[in-house]
Formats: structure tokens, C-alpha cells, sequence
């Protein structure tokens, strides 16, 4: 099993105490160190292994660390099998090898990631690019700037010294501002901004506008479409992917499928339609093509592959409908399934806004958060909008 990391705190030790409970069941444990959470999806499948595990809380704070395993095909394990190594572990159910195995280092997995990007956009030429990145303090501290100064770019990294505590915060997709600021200010062609783990990316076009997961993905179907390289000539993305993207996409010919947030179900229904290409309006973009997660390097070069010669502020790849999302913080994300209230004012407002917009309320996978989205045609009706639907999650919901 390979076993990598992020640059929390926390990770050597769970790494450590991962790679022998291994060892401790008889199988071989390989530490590949700190490398973005794509690269284990993509090094298991190359080295023939039988397992990868990611120690990573991806964008969340130091304080949080987690566990994503990835299966021998590169994709994540199903929520069965993620089910029952939690019930094992709860119950402290142990194994009997008639062997332990063993602990080893995988030398040069940070190596052998950044060669296959290279192999994959061997014909992309950067020379006289001009980039600033924002590598979250994480996993892409030392590979993002190395593949794009390989593929020619001028490159400035900021977020790049980790110290263990500093992973995304106030940087990184999840903090953009600071990227748009410093790439308009210093005259870059364009900024990345990616995410603690490095399965997500934003970019930033030279005027320090903020280019989002929807646009894109956009940008790069498009670009795989013209290129006879889109797979099925359909995406498929999630219920918070901008009405503009599937306006976009109808004009050019593009089929879209939707899914439930989460990128692994935006990876199932792609792995079902035999597409390659799908994403999130976080910036979690997949190309099977490449590998079957989210890879926020390969995201970037993508989107730099589709300009070609253009300028990411002349972008015309969708056209956004006005959104506003907004975290409420409450006391439990579960009660919102059995809270009347809140249903009652999102049906409510979603049929004031039928064929116009659309209203989406839902709880967050991992935080303590209710997430409330709005789309309307104008700025101002989708604030008031999403101001009376906070109001009420906050009423009805709040800690």
C-alpha cells in the first residue's frame, strides 16, 4: 500500500501509526511523503499496487486530518468498503498474519508524478508565460512550481513554506482574494490558487478576477470538443455548476449530467457513461484521460492548454448567471432533513424563481455548515433572496 501526505502536523504521525497497522497485518507499506492527493490515484495504478492511502484533510484546517483510500484502478474505495474499515477500526477488530510485513520508503514518487504530466502535456509550451500560484502551504508546495518552470513558465510561488500549521490559512483555492490581489497588482498574465491537497484549483485572470471550477471546466470541454478529444462529447458536473455552464454546453453540442455534489459522484456517472471529463464549481476538476481524481495541477496546464496563445481576461467559454452562496454555521447539519421551516421557504422561493433561477440548500459533507445558493437574473433580487433563506436556516437551524 502507498501511503502520502499533506503537510499537516499531524500527517508524519498518522502516516507513522498507518504504515503499521500495515506492516502489523502482514502487508508491505511504501511511504511516498508529501505529494497532492491525484498523484496516489495516479502512482497505484502505475506501480501495480494494491492499495493507496491519502492522510489529508484536503481544504479544511490544520487542526483536521483524515484518511482517503484509493482502490488499485486509481479511483476511490465505495462508501461500503469506507463503511466497514470504520465499523473495524471502531470495534478494534485485529488480524493474525503468520507474517508481519514491512516499511519502506517509495523513492521519487514526487518524481515520477510530475513526469507523467509532463509526458501528458508534452506539447504544451509555456515559454514567456508569466504565472504567480498560491500552493496553500500543502502538497503542491514543491511539484507546482517545478512542472510549470518545466514546461517553460516564468513562475512565482506564494503559500510555498509550510510549517505544519499554515495549510490553507488565508491562502489557497479557499482564500483566493489574496491570489487576485497579487496577480493584478504584479502584472501576472494570469494565477493559480490550489488546494491543500491539490485536488482542486482557481484561477485568476490578470485583472485579478476570479475564474471558477464551472468556467473551467467550460474552458476545457470546449477546447477537448474542437479537439475531437471529448469523450462521449458530454461532462458531467453537479447541482451547483452555474446555469451558464449548461447554457454553454447546449450551444455547443455538449451533453451535461448532473449529480449530487461531491466528486465521487461526478466520477461514478462519468465511469457509467464512459465520459472522461467532469468537475465542481470548487475547482475539482477530473479527466479520467489523465487520472480518476481531481488533479489540480493537470487542471491548470489544461485551462493553459485550451488559451493557447489567448488571455484568460478575454475568456468566453460561458456566460455566469448571478450567484451568492453562503456558509451558515449550525448546531447540527443533519436536523436540516427534518426542518419543515426551511423546506417550506425553499420551495417557496425556488417557484418565484421558476425558469429564471433556482434556489439549492443542502448540508455540508464534512463541516458543521448548511450551504444556501441562489441564482437570479439580477445582483440584487439574488441577495435578497438568499438573505431571507439565511435568516431562516439561522432561525431554525443555528448553534
Amino acid at each position: 500500500m502507498l501511503i502520502v501526505r499533506d503537510t499537516r502536523e499531524s500527517g508524519e504521525m498518522l502516516e507513522a501509526s498507518l504504515a503499521a497497522g500495515v506492516a502489523a497485518g502482514g502487508g508491505h507499506a511504501l511511504l511516498g511523503g508529501v505529494l497532492p492527493t491525484p498523484g496516489a490515484a495516479l502512482l497505484v495504478r502505475r506501480h501495480g499496487l494494491d492499495l493507496a492511502a491519502v492522510v489529508s484533510a484536503s481544504h479544511n484546517p490544520y487542526r483536521d486530518n483524515g484518511i482517503k483510500f484509493f482502490g488499485p484502478d486509481g479511483m476511490k474505495i465505495s462508501d461500503e468498503r469506507e463503511a466497514e474499515i470504520e465499523r473495524m477500526v471502531s470495534e478494534g477488530e485485529t488480524t493474525n498474519p503468520t507474517r508481519i510485513g514491512r516499511v519502506r520508503e517509495l523513492h521519487g514518487a514526487s518524481g515520477d508524478y510530475l513526469r507523467e504530466l509532463e509526458l501528458r502535456f508534452r506539447d504544451l509550451d509555456l515559454s514567456g508565460r508569466r504565472l504567480l500560484i498560491d500552493c496553500a502551504n500543502g502538497a503542491t508546495y514543491r511539484v507546482a512550481p517545478e512542472i510549470f518552470r518545466r514546461l517553460g513558465a516564468h513562475v512565482d510561488a506564494v503559500a510555498a513554506a509550510p510549517d505544519g500549521r499554515n495549510i490553507n490559512h488565508g491562502c489557497g483555492s479557499t482564500h483566493i482574494e489574496g491570489l487576485a490581489e497579487r496577480v493584478a497588482e504584479g502584472s501576472y498574465e494570469l494565477g493559480f490558487g490550489f488546494d491543500g491537497d491539490g485536488d482542486r484549483v482557481l484561477a485568476v485572470d490578470r485583472r485579478g478576477a476570479v475564474v471558477d471550477g464551472d468556467e473551467l471546466l467550460a474552458l476545457a470541454a470546449l477546447h477537448l470538443r474542437e479537439t475531437g478529444r471529448l469523450s462521449g462529447d458530454g461532462v458531467a458536473v453537479t447541482v451547483m455548476t452555474n446555469y451558464g455552464f449548461h447554457t454553454a454546453m447546449r450551444e455547443a453540442g455538449v451533453e451535461v449530467a448532473v449529480t449530487p455534489v461531491g466528486d465521487r459522484h461526478v466520477l461514478a456517472e462519468l465511469v457509467r457513461r464512459s465520459w472522461a471529463l467532469g468537475g465542481e464549481q470548487s475547482g475539482h476538476i477530473i479527466d479520467t484521460g489523465f487520472v480518476p481524481s481531481g488533479d489540480g495541477l493537470a487542471s491548470a496546464l489544461l485551462c493553459l492548454e485550451a488559451l493557447g496563445d489567448g488571455d484568460l481576461a478575454d475568456r468566453h467559454a460561458m456566460s455566469k448567471l448571478p450567484q451568492r452562496l453562503v456558509n451558515v454555521r449550525v448546531a447540527d447539519r443533519g436536523a436540516l432533513d427534518s426542518a419543515t421551516a426551511v423546506h417550506d421557504a425553499v420551495e417557496a422561493e425556488g417557484r418565484g424563481l421558476e425558469g429564471r433561477g433556482r434556489v439549492l440548500v443542502r448540508s455540508s459533507g464534512t463541516e458543521p455548515l448548511v450551504r444556501v445558493m441562489v441564482e437570479a437574473p439580477g445582483e440584487e433580487e439574488c441577495g435578497a433572496i438568499t438573505d431571507r433563506l439565511v435568516d431562516i436556516v439561522q432561525r431554525e437551524l443555528g448553534g
